[in-house]
Parts: structure tokens; sequence; C-alpha cells
């Protein structure tokens, strides 16, 4: 069967109440920018509480699926074929024609049953009356076929509006909220495989994303900025386009090295970042930072190396992975495409100065009086590092 259209399905959108059409607008936007990246013209449009891409032209099914499955708040992808209102005995015969042409092996056995909706009141039978007089249609001309209305092998959708959509598969997506609609944060993006999870799933709620990556040559290589770069571009093709903030670190690394002791150079270092990212973030109107930190994870993400770190932000800082473990990101990196770049054998700035023996119950008191060891430094670095940043516009090719 040849499709030229799809209804798509949301869930939470679907409770918004009066805001309803602010996040349905937010869905079409970013159904656009999804499908730019496909062959052909497609038509992104809303109606009747319902959003539908036409295509317009030649289009690749295959890729265009995969495009929609990368769009935060839909639910479902239905591939729809439609008939006009043109009397019952033509649906009758529509319906039969597509269960032949969509399933044309029936064996005996296989069930189905026939879901219909009727929106358009006007409709001379109603939902449960339609279901009967289809599925006798379907009986009648398929014998092969057996009526199940509990679990079936096939259900039937049939929607009545003002033209009549029929459609038999819903293709999952990937839920949650349409980009944009839950504000914007600065994600600590490193080349390694939690953060680009935790960017993704802080976006899947609407979050758009910002990014920051604490780049320290010539102890990490320009490849290792490059790892970076293309974690960005894949998280992109969910989130849209990502400015990435390049910081270089290396003079804050090699004072933080050189006067503060070395079982707490993670934590004072991490104190730094975050210190640096919430000024971004506040410059672009974030309002919050997300980080792909996880309690235990390593010595500079125990609770109390986090509260430690924490203590230096006023912004939320949010942490998605925070109760998984390792397996559970890495399931989910291999789901959205980052886990084969972040595994590519490139230095990260934090892996360059990590003592033997970090500490993992850091003192807050005892880290901020170290920290007044770079006292006469520090400002200087900080201020020239935000002011050489490098930011690139990132987007999915």
């Amino acid at each position: 069967m040849e499709y030229t259209s799809f209804l798509i399905k949301y869930g939470e959108i679907g409770v918004k109440g009066k805001n309803r059409y602010l996040f349905e607008n937010a869905l079409v936007k970013q159904i656009k920018y999804a499908l730019k990246r496909c062959e052909g013209e497609f038509n992104v449009h809303k109606a009747e509480g319902r959003v539908y891409v036409d295509a317009l032209s030649d289009f690749d099914y295959d890729e265009t699926v995969e495009r929609l499955k990368s769009v935060f708040g839909i639910s479902g992808i239905c591939p729809v074929t439609f008939s006009e209102d043109e009397g019952f005995d033509k649906l009758k015969a529509f319906v039969v024609e597509y269960m032949n042409k969509v399933y044309g092996n029936i064996t005996d056995g296989m069930t189905f049953k026939v879901h219909a909706r009727r929106s358009n009141k006007r409709y001379p039978y109603d939902s449960m009356e339609i279901n009967a007089l289809l599925g006798e249609a379907i009986l009648g001309a398929i014998p092969a076929l057996k009526v199940d209305v509990h679990d079936p092998d096939i259900i039937l959708y049939v929607e009545i509006r003002e033209k009549i959509y029929v459609y038999s598969e819903i293709i999952p997506g990937p839920g949650g909220m349409p980009v944009g609609t839950g504000g914007k944060a600065m994600l600590l993006l490193s080349g390694g495989i939690d953060s680009p999870v935790a960017g993704y799933m802080i976006a899947k709620r609407g979050v758009k994303i910002d990014a920051v990556y604490f780049h320290a040559p010539p102890y990490t290589s320009e490849r290792a900025k490059q790892k970076v770069i293309d974690l960005a571009r894949i998280v992109s093709e969910y989130t849209g386009p990502i400015y990435l903030h390049i910081i270089n670190f290396t003079d804050i690394q090699l004072a933080i090295y050189e006067k503060c002791p070395q079982d707490e150079l993670t934590i004072i270092m991490r104190r730094y970042m975050m210190r640096i990212a919430e000024t971004l973030a506040k410059q672009t109107e974030c309002l919050g930072l997300i980080t792909g930190e996880s309690i235990g994870q390593v010595a500079s993400q125990t609770l109390a190396s986090l509260a430690v770190t924490n203590e230096v932000c006023t912004l939320p800082v949010f942490r998605p992975c925070i109760g998984m473990d390792k397996l559970e990101i890495v399931s989910i990196s291999e789901k959205i495409g980052t886990y084969e770049t972040s595994i590519l054998p490139y230095e990260d700035c934090c892996t360059i100065f990590v003592a033997k023996h970090p500490v993992t119950k850091p003192s807050l008191e005892i880290i901020a009086k170290h920290e007044h060891n770079l006292d006469e430094v520090i400002d200087e670095l900080v201020k020239e590092a935000l002011d050489k940043e490098e930011v690139i516009v990132v987007s999915a090719e």
C-alpha cells in the first residue's frame, strides 16, 4: 500500500486545555524542521484536533518515518489513507479494498476488529454502528478473518471527519513534549556517554538546549573537540539547532593543578566549570543547567561531591541520569545514536588532571578554603576564557 499522508498522534498535549494550541503549534514547527532533511515536499497542518503530514511530491517513506520518530511530542505515527464522504456503501468497499491491499496474505485464524471514531456528528451512524457494519462487510469479503474485540491481530481504525481516515498501523513516536515549550537550559556536554543522554532526556520534556564544552588544548586534541561537535549534531536531530559554546579551560586547569591539593582537583575544576556554565546560561536566558551525573559513578559524583559542586550555582541543576546505572544510560545512548561516537578514544579534559586518589567526601569548608589559593589569578583567567569563547551553531545534516 502506498501512503501519502500521516496522522500524528500526541499524548500529553491533549490535556493542556486552553493552551493546547500553543503546544500543537510547537509540534507542527518541530515536524517541519525534521522533515526539511527529507526528500520531497510536505504540508504539515492542524485540523480538528489532529496534526497531519501530507506529502506533496515523491518522498522516501522509510526516511520520513525515521525523521518523524525523532520529534518530541509525537506519541504515534499513523500512515493513513482517506475516502471522501460519498455514502456508506462506498466506505464499506473502501475498507475491504484497504484490508486486501495491506493484508493480502491473510491466513485462516487471523483476527481483527474495527475501531471507529465519529467526530463528524452529522454522519448517519454512530461509532458502535460503524464498527458492526464495517466488520460485517470485511467478514463477508474476507472469510479467513475472524473477529476478536479483545486481542486482535489487526485493528482497523476509521475516523469520521470531514474526510474519512483509515489506518491500521501506529508507529511509536518518542513521546514527551515539543521542544521549545519548556524553556531553555545549558547542557555541560563532554565527550562521554552520559551528557548527551542527559541533554536528550531534558529536551524530551520540551526544553530547548544550548551546550558548553570545556576544551583543554594541547592536553585535549582537535579530534576530541570534533567528537563533541559530532555528539551535539546527533543530539540536535531531536532538539533542533544547538548553540555550542566552546571554552578554553587549559589555563584554569593548570592554575588549579599548581595551587590546590591533588585529591581535590576534580571537585574544584568541576566547580569552576559550573560557575562558567551558569554565567553563559544567564547570558543566553537559560533557566537551568544540565549534567550527565549519576550518583556514585565516579568520585566527583558521590552525594557529598555533588553537594559541594552544587553550592556554586544559583540556577537549578537538572541531572536526569542521577538514579540510573551505566547499563541503563548506555541503552539510551545506543537508542539515540550517540554511543558509537561517545566511545571514540579521544581525550576528555576532565581525565587529564585526575588524581590517583580523589576525595569522595569533600568538605565544603575545606574546598572553599583551598579555592582561595587561586584568588590572585582565577578571576582574570575566567574572564579571559569567557571573552575568548567560540560559539558554533550545530544542526543535523
